[in-house]
């Protein structure tokens, strides 16, 4: 049999992100039962991280074994029952998946569409929500499709004022932005590892806050999804530790070490980082006379939609990129195929000097 020898790229894509070699070193660690004592102080160490990058004092917050359409797909299967009237706010590919899962749970699903790359006003929220009055309102904090980031508070105070629960994708901005949980009155929140965590795909960050808790308590028909009904694995994270699953150890030292070492950056140092990078990549591309897909005040930091230039190859330059300078970044899809290059300046690789690296590529491959 051959030597299993991966390519080495270079993560420019909206994910997954570039990984440190610390993170990589403790997957190689030796794995523990998924009920050994030593597990549940690593989850304890987890839980801490993600409460500062969150944003909040929730007791309930937990990473779960699956990628994050797991958490978003426990979100809703356990927060919106059959029957309870759902309101999407629809603006981008992941807004859509929600709206997708909502109704295979047999959710009551509205939506109020816009273009995508678009965000919504509070004036606009308000009209919809108290048009509807629904039990739960989701949306997308950082729109991967689109590179659009989305004012959380437009969308949580309206919601609260007809009593809805709010759940917010951020797979995207966790780690990388904040997402100031408890100050925006986000109810639910959902991520991923492989973002602004830097870590391998493989867990979902999720975290409720006590009235939704409180509102999970009350529900009468089980979560009908029996891996991620939450009521069950906060026994096994939790108190007895009840066997639910088996844990997927490896990924676990991944996460815990991803998250000591945002820790020992500091996180508020961290965003201020992303920051950074973002306004010289921005600085970079429109010099070279680029544009952006989405106006100043609503672009996500770690994740730049550049729109293709009139007479460029998309899939021509980015293969170019990939075969000649092992270099990733994404296209558009959906509405935005062929218009636009996602690029992920994230993790490790969000500095000046791999933002010039990149763009110097980047201008290279489009020639």
């Amino acid at each position: 049999m051959s030597v299993f020898t991966p390519p080495s790229r270079l993560l420019f894509g909206p994910g997954p992100s570039q990984v440190p070699e610390r993170v990589y070193q403790a997957m190689a660690q030796p794995i523990v039962g998924h009920l050994d004592p030593f597990l549940f102080e690593q989850f304890e160490h987890i839980r801490a991280g993600l409460r500062e990058l969150f944003g909040t004092r929730n007791q309930f917050v937990h990473a779960l074994s699956g990628t994050g359409s797991a958490g978003m797909e426990a979100a809703l299967s356990n927060f919106v029952a059959a029957g309870e009237k759902l309101a999407v706010f629809s603006a981008g590919y992941f807004s859509e998946r929600i709206i997708e899962m909502g109704k295979r749970h047999g959710a009551n699903v509205v939506v109020l569409n816009k273009a995508w790359g678009e965000t919504f006003t509070e004036a606009e929220a308000s009209e919809f929500l108290i048009r509807e009055k629904p039990h739960a309102a989701a949306f997308v904090h950082a729109e991967t499709s689109t590179g659009a980031l989305q004012d959380p508070k437009a969308i949580t105070g309206p919601a609260r004022s007809v009593g809805a629960l709010t759940i917010a994708d951020c797979v995207t901005s966790l780690g990388a932005i904040p997402v100031n949980l408890d100050e925006n009155g986000i109810d639910i929140a959902y991520s991923c590892t492989q973002k602004g965590l830097s870590c391998p795909p493989g867990m979902a960050p999720i975290t409720a806050s006590p009235s939704a808790i409180e509102r999970l308590r009350t529900r009468t028909a089980p979560c009908p999804i029996w891996y991620l009904d939450l009521g069950l694995l906060l026994e096994y994270y939790e108190g007895s530790h009840r066997y639910h699953h088996t844990a997927p150890v490896s990924t676990i030292w991944a996460l815990r070490e991803g998250l000591a070492a945002i820790v020992e950056e500091g996180v508020s140092t961290r965003f201020a980082r992303h920051q950074r990078a973002h306004e010289y990549f921005v600085r970079r591309i429109e010099k070279e006379g680029l544009k952006l897909l989405v106006p100043p005040g609503r672009r996500i930091p770690n994740l730049n939609t550049v729109c293709v230039p009139e007479g460029v190859d998309d899939p021509k330059t980015r293969k170019r990129l990939l075969n000649e300078r092992g270099i990733e970044i994404a296209g558009g899809f959906g509405p935005l195929a062929g218009k636009i290059f996602r690029i992920g300046v994230m993790g490790p690789l969000a500095t000046e000097k791999n933002v010039d690296l990149l763009v110097d590529a980047l201008l290279e491959c489009m020639k």
